[in-house]
């Protein structure tokens, strides 16, 4: 399964202008093979072959980094099985994240992805919603696949006041981001017709 996944990263890398060393690859396969492992008790993604984990979760999540200079520090909300954030800080060493998950089990799962892939000190944990925290002093809000994304959409556009956003959706996000008068960029995410990376500084 491992070697699947492995194989799927490399096969389609490219196309998301990624080329990414041997020892990255290797702990990003780790990092799936975890959440395999703990996904049938919490339920964290889809159930999906490795390729396809590897081109919608792994590599969709990576695009993120075509827009983070180096250094720079982010705030992922509802983060889940650690989707975007986790790969993002794994293939980068100068990111730092600060990861939002108020669901308790998941939450437990991400302190472990957290300590096993030696990243606690470049995160902070957060578990809690993220209306009840103050916004944390990042240069970048994202958040890729929160439930009623759309519907706390204004909320969260609040609360990332300052910020700049990379926000993972389709074109109702994209709808709903003109419904609230913001202006954005938007990228067609690879190997996708309808879901885009939107880019906006609140």
């Amino acid at each position: 399964m491992q070697l699947d996944f492995t194989e799927a990263v490399k096969k389609h890398q490219a196309e998301f202008n990624l080329n990414l060393p041997e020892s990255k690859i290797k702990s990003l396969a780790d990092y799936y093979e975890f959440i395999q492992q703990n996904n049938e008790i919490l339920h964290l993604v889809a159930p999906t072959s490795a390729e396809e984990f590897a081109i919608r979760h792994i590599l969709e999540s990576l695009t993120l980094l075509e827009f983070l200079p180096n250094g720079a520090s982010f705030a992922d909300i509802g983060t889940g099985a650690g989707l975007p954030s986790v790969p993002c800080l794994i293939v980068r060493d100068d990111l730092n994240g600060v990861l939002i998950e108020s669901k308790l089990r998941k939450a437990k799962f991400l302190e472990e992805v957290l300590q096993k892939f030696e990243l606690e000190n470049r995160t902070i944990f957060e578990k809690k919603q993220f209306e009840e925290l103050n916004q944390p002093d990042v240069d970048f809000i994202t958040c890729r696949a929160l439930d009623k994304f759309t519907r706390k959409l204004p909320k969260i556009l609040k609360w990332s006041k300052g910020s700049k956003i990379l926000f993972f959706g389709g074109n109702n996000l994209g709808e709903e981001l003109e419904n609230c008068s913001v202006k954005f960029e938007q990228k067609l995410i690879p190997q996708s017709e309808k879901r885009f990376l939107f880019i906006a500084q609140i």
